[in-house]
Protein backbone atom coordinates (compact mmCIF):
# COMPACT_ATOMS: atom_id res chain seq x y z
CA UNK A 1 0.00 0.00 0.00
CA UNK A 2 1.36 3.37 -1.14
CA UNK A 3 1.24 6.30 1.06
CA UNK A 4 -0.29 9.40 0.06
CA UNK A 5 1.82 11.85 -1.27
CA UNK A 6 1.59 14.44 1.50
CA UNK A 7 2.66 11.83 3.88
CA UNK A 8 5.88 11.48 1.90
CA UNK A 9 8.83 13.84 2.63
CA UNK A 10 11.66 14.63 -0.59
CA UNK A 11 12.80 11.64 -2.66
CA UNK A 12 9.36 9.81 -1.93
CA UNK A 13 10.92 9.44 1.72
CA UNK A 14 8.05 8.11 4.48
CA UNK A 15 7.38 11.24 6.72
CA UNK A 16 7.85 9.27 9.69
CA UNK A 17 11.56 8.31 8.56
CA UNK A 18 12.49 11.88 9.33
CA UNK A 19 15.36 12.60 12.40
CA UNK A 20 12.89 15.41 13.44
CA UNK A 21 10.39 12.19 14.75
CA UNK A 22 12.90 10.07 16.05
CA UNK A 23 15.56 12.45 17.98
CA UNK A 24 13.10 13.27 21.01
CA UNK A 25 11.78 9.49 21.17
CA UNK A 26 15.22 8.18 21.54
CA UNK A 27 15.76 10.88 24.34
CA UNK A 28 12.94 9.72 26.21
CA UNK A 29 13.78 6.39 26.06
CA UNK A 30 17.21 7.82 27.65
CA UNK A 31 15.53 9.30 29.91
CA UNK A 32 13.40 6.59 31.04
CA UNK A 33 16.60 4.70 31.51
CA UNK A 34 18.24 7.15 33.60
CA UNK A 35 14.69 7.32 36.12
CA UNK A 36 14.69 3.80 36.11
CA UNK A 37 18.88 3.51 36.74
CA UNK A 38 18.11 5.87 39.80
CA UNK A 39 14.85 4.76 41.52
CA UNK A 40 15.61 2.80 44.84
CA UNK A 41 12.33 1.31 45.05
CA UNK A 42 12.30 -1.96 42.44
CA UNK A 43 14.87 -4.13 41.37
CA UNK A 44 13.46 -5.12 38.50
CA UNK A 45 13.27 -1.72 36.58
CA UNK A 46 16.99 -1.08 38.24
CA UNK A 47 18.43 -4.03 36.51
CA UNK A 48 17.08 -3.21 32.86
CA UNK A 49 17.98 0.04 33.15
CA UNK A 50 21.27 -0.45 31.56
CA UNK A 51 19.84 -2.16 28.43
CA UNK A 52 16.84 0.87 27.90
CA UNK A 53 19.50 3.50 28.60
CA UNK A 54 21.98 1.62 25.49
CA UNK A 55 18.93 1.24 23.45
CA UNK A 56 18.13 5.07 23.71
CA UNK A 57 21.88 5.83 22.44
CA UNK A 58 22.11 3.66 20.28
CA UNK A 59 18.59 5.03 18.49
CA UNK A 60 19.82 8.10 19.06
CA UNK A 61 23.52 7.84 17.05
CA UNK A 62 21.15 6.02 14.24
CA UNK A 63 18.28 9.11 14.62
CA UNK A 64 21.30 11.32 13.76
CA UNK A 65 21.95 9.63 10.56
CA UNK A 66 18.38 10.63 9.17
CA UNK A 67 18.16 13.28 6.99
CA UNK A 68 16.47 16.18 8.13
Amino acid sequence: MKMPIEAQGKRGRPAWLRRAVWEPVTLVIIGLGLVMLMQPFVKLLFSYSFIVLLAGVIGYSIAGKLPE
